[in-house]
């Protein structure tokens, strides 16, 4: 029988011309100016509203990036007569490592602190004044602090989820491989509760082969071995929810498939967890968090249980 996992990770060519085309989202959807625009009108729209918190620092004593090294906190309300704390999303952004920033997508945090889930939207430096190994490195340094910072905060430390879009879900899925007490002895072991990746990228391999990526990200082979999810043993079976625009080139549908496949146990352990979002692209697939019935801000909520 045919390993699928195998038949997934097949490369469909060793042309370059293929993986620039296919991973040239910019190129493959000419309109993207006036999408990313919409996010900064709704992000812009959201911090209007108040009640949030920027810049948090969790740079530590070793970072060499510390301007960097920010996130912006939008808490849910507290509940009545104390309660009990809320969950946290951690969101990580897009933009293959060398684009884009927290404040373009302050809009995750349009309607589920509304619901009862806190929302932190993480940045982090960007290629190629910094490698991909590093920017990995500070993504698991932001998620560790909030884990520290949750009482002072007011999250549930037992609650930490993650999410993120393109890039951003390849951190995702790489918070949910680490190793947290080999990181620090105060860290759990189940630190990350769960995930969201939307559109998300799972075998570096093919963003190595694409000339106009490669010229910033450098990676390695090593690089490659290191750092591709699909490829490595998740760190617990927390739930893994995995989205994915319809009209996403098929590289992109590639890639869920091969997470589908290579987690089973984390994509199947919730509900409606493997999602194909119809009409959308690489850009538009995020428009639901902005939507209370929307699917992704459905899978949120099962996800996170709020």
């Amino acid at each position: 029988m045919t390993d699928p996992l195998s038949s997934l990770a097949s490369l469909p060519s060793q042309d370059s011309g293929f993986y620039d085309r296919e991973y040239n989202n910019r190129a493959n959807v000419p309109d993207n100016p006036a999408h990313m625009a919409r996010w900064g009108e709704w992000s812009a729209r959201v911090r209007e509203r108040g009640s949030f918190i920027a810049d948090l620092s969790y740079a530590d004593a070793a970072s060499r990036h510390p301007q960097d090294e920010t996130l912006d906190y939008f808490p849910a309300p507290t509940p009545a007569g104390g309660g009990v704390a809320p969950p946290l999303l951690v969101f990580v952004h897009g933009g293959y490592f060398r684009a884009l920033d927290k404040r373009d997508h302050s809009f995750v945090a349009s309607v589920l602190p509304a619901l009862g889930v806190s929302v932190a939207v993480v940045n982090y430096s960007l290629v190629p004044s910094v490698t991909v190994p590093d920017i990995v490195r500070q993504v698991l340094r932001s998620v560790a602090w909030l884990y520290r910072q949750s009482g002072e905060l007011g999250h549930d430390p037992q609650r930490l989820f993650a999410a993120g879009h393109s890039v951003g879900g390849h951190l995702v899925a790489m918070l949910m491989a680490a190793r947290w007490p080999q990181l620090a002895q105060d860290l759990p072991a189940d630190l990350v509760k769960g995930g969201l990746s939307v559109s998300g990228l799972y075998d570096m391999e093919p963003l190595r082969r694409a000339a106009f990526l490669q010229c910033d990200l450098r990676l390695s082979e090593d690089d490659v071995a290191r750092l591709s999810p699909a490829y490595m043993t998740p760190a617990t079976a927390a739930p893994l929810s995995l989205a994915v625009g319809e009209l996403e080139a098929a590289e992109y549908h590639r890639q869920h498939a091969l997470m589908r496949a290579a987690w089973p146990a984390n994509v199947r352990s919730l509900a409606a967890s493997d999602l194909v979002l119809p009409g959308c692209h690489h850009f538009n697939v995020l428009d639901g968090f902005i939507d209370a019935d929307s699917a992704l801000i459905r899978a949120v909520l099962r996800l996170t249980g709020a």
